[in-house]
């Protein structure tokens, strides 16, 4: 592509002199307006459709665009918006901060426990700030990388975050820039990876004036928020390279270390070189550049290897990709739900084919979607698939935000977590989960404009009205949605979630100490109407056996070769169970399995 179609944009400061630039191929003129400063400023436009101008300025001053003589815009591709998307943007120094990182390295992606959090509700406070006051806590948990829900300025002081319409921008209501650095480099310091969440499929309702500079948008596509942005279509160039841009940024000048690129299957893109290769490509060139590792993971429920295939295969390159099976056979199993695309599991041969693949659809077909869906994961290795109990989704888009531990008892609530933790994949958890917190997580807003608040309201309730569930709706745009979906930080107070959270603890420092990886080789034995999964490992000198009983009753079996010892019940005392293991088994033992256990044994 040519260098000139890919410019960076924005303002870039340095030495007293702060160069603008921004794309609007089809105005007439464009004028800089600084704060305060009545005489507009001229802007030259180049063959690309560029407009740029230099003047001497400080850090912190305030500016738009006017395009035509008659709109005044925020900058597309501002760094700050401290009065939020409709008002000024503003200057940032990138030099201004000192970092405290340079002998950081993060750790692969196959090595990470990941913690999902949205800033606004895993504090009181909601800042980023707040959340380094609990980073200890995380480092105690075993957490090692931290997955930061999106924070692009969006409208209002709440959100989910994927309304944001400044992809540039760190959330004014969380702080900013300067918190946003702060807290990767307390991170860092802390040897705990950053994970940012980006969306590059769409772009949120309020504030988003990018048709007011240019075709940034096609309507050759259609996705659930209307058209497409415009990666193939006519002046798509400038475009991919915002984005392209955009995510160099976040790495380069935020220390980020890694990308989660959300719902994939809504980037529009079927020109030569897919936006997501193209993406790692330019990963690959700063990675050389800066003698760093970034990782990129994608949100895809499509069950595509290509997406983490190699470049040699066709494939876009990217480090890792989400697996709804595994969540989805889990839960189903757990909770018994079957709606919605739930229908598609609930037997314990799912959890069997996704506990030693990852995808249960590879191509076979699918009863809720009525076709068949996905590819055989050959050549994929485990640290590649990122799998969950839960997470914003899962919680969040059902009608109350009921997380799992509301949904089934303390023993259940146990197997399902030491269910992911012991697989051989990439274990992410959603914040509380790890002292089974009982707060909900709603979908919530805070937009400023009333007609998009209603339509928010009832595409809400629309969404849900075909279910019994004899609640109301909560209101999104309600601040009570959104305080109800704030972590209550009392768990210590609790006996059970002080014991929820030693035994994630537990698991997840075995794990760190590589004693599950052992389960990446494994024969699995199924018993479909007992709903018990027996694993054994093989190929490995360390042979582990995980006995997991789904059923709401006692079950056995006959212990088959071999002799063994204890690691792990979870119907143990230690664990607030009432009903412990023996310590040893051997070959020909009937061996009774409580209600709801996960029973973990090693070779002798």
């Amino acid at each position: 592509m040519n260098e000139k179609i890919t410019q960076p944009v924005g303002a870039r400061y340095g030495r007293g002199v702060c160069s603008f630039t921004v794309w609007a191929p089809l105005a007439d003129k464009i004028q800089l307006l600084i704060k305060d400063q009545k005489q507009a400023l001229d802007m030259t436009k180049d063959e690309w459709g560029y407009w740029h101008v230099e003047t001497e300025l400080a850090p912190k001053a305030r500016y738009m665009f006017l395009v035509n003589g008659e709109l005044k815009r925020p900058d597309p591709a501002s760094l700050s918006q401290p009065d939020g998307v409709h008002e000024w943007s503003e200057v940032i120094d990138h030099h201004d901060y000192q970092w405290h990182d340079q002998a950081w390295k993060a750790p692969a992606l196959e090595d990470m426990v990941i913690y999902e959090l949205h800033v606004g509700t895993f504090t009181p406070e909601g800042t980023f700030e707040a959340v380094m006051d609990k980073l200890d806590h995380l480092l105690e948990l075993g957490i090692n990388a931290i997955e930061i829900m999106p924070i692009a300025q969006f409208a209002g002081s709440r959100n989910w975050g994927y309304d944001g319409v400044y992809p540039y921008a760190a959330q004014n209501s969380y702080g900013g820039v300067g918190k946003l650095k702060q807290l990767v480099d307390k991170c860092h310091q802390k040897n705990m990876a950053v994970i940012l969440d980006v969306v590059y499929n769409h772009m949120g309702p309020e504030g988003n004036y990018l048709s007011d500079f240019g075709p940034y948008f096609t309507d050759k596509y259609h996705t659930p928020w209307g058209s497409a942005l415009n990666f193939d279509d006519a002046y798509s160039g400038p475009v991919r390279s915002f984005f392209l841009h955009n995510a160099l940024s976040w790495l380069r000048d935020f220390h980020i270390d890694g990308l989660r690129l959300d719902a994939v299957h809504a980037i529009m893109d079927n020109g030569p070189v897919h936006l997501l290769k193209e993406l790692r490509m330019k990963v690959d060139e700063l990675e050389a550049e800066s003698g760093k590792k970034y990782c990129l993971i994608a949100e895809s429920d499509m069950n595509d290897v290509k997406i983490i295939s190699d470049y040699s295969v066709g494939g876009y390159g990217l480090d890792g990709q989400w697996v709804d099976d595994f969540h989805h056979a889990v839960h189903t199993l757990a909770t018994g739900e079957r709606e919605g695309y739930y229908e598609d599991y609930g037997a314990i041969h799912h959890l069997s084919k996704t506990f030693k693949q990852g995808f249960i659809y590879d191509g076979i077909y699918s009863g809720f979607r009525k076709k068949q869906v996905g590819k055989a994961p050959e050549g994929v290795h485990p640290g590649q698939l990122v799998i969950c109990l839960q997470n914003h989704d899962q919680i969040g888009n059902r009608m109350m935000g009921d997380r799992i531990s509301q949904l089934v008892s303390f023993e259940m609530l146990k197997l399902a977590a030491g269910t992911m933790l012991i697989s051989p994949y990439v274990p992410m958890l959603f914040m509380g989960e790890e002292y089974g917190e009982d707060q909900p997580f709603q979908y919530f807003v805070s937009h400023t404009d009333p007609e998009l608040v209603k339509a928010v309201q009832e595409g809400r309730r629309d969404e849900f009205k075909s279910f019994e569930w004899g609640d109301e709706v909560p209101d999104p745009q309600s601040e009570d949605t959104f305080m109800r979906s704030k972590l209550k930080w009392d768990f210590k107070d609790d006996v059970s979630k002080t014991i929820i959270f030693h035994y994630y603890k537990q698991l997840i420092h075995w794990r760190k100490q590589g004693l599950f990886s052992a389960f990446r080789e494994q024969e699995i034995q199924a018993q479909e109407q007992e709903k018990l999964l027996m694993i054994n490992t093989s190929g490995t000198s360390k042979r582990l056996m995980a006995i997991l009983n789904y059923n709401h009753a006692e079950r056995s079996l006959t212990i088959g070769q071999g002799k063994w010892k204890k690691l792990l019940s979870s119907s143990d005392e230690q664990w607030g169970g009432h009903i412990n293991a023996p310590d040893s088994l051997e070959e020909g033992q009937l061996l009774s399995l409580p209600a709801a256990s996960l029973l973990l044994y090693e070779s002798i």
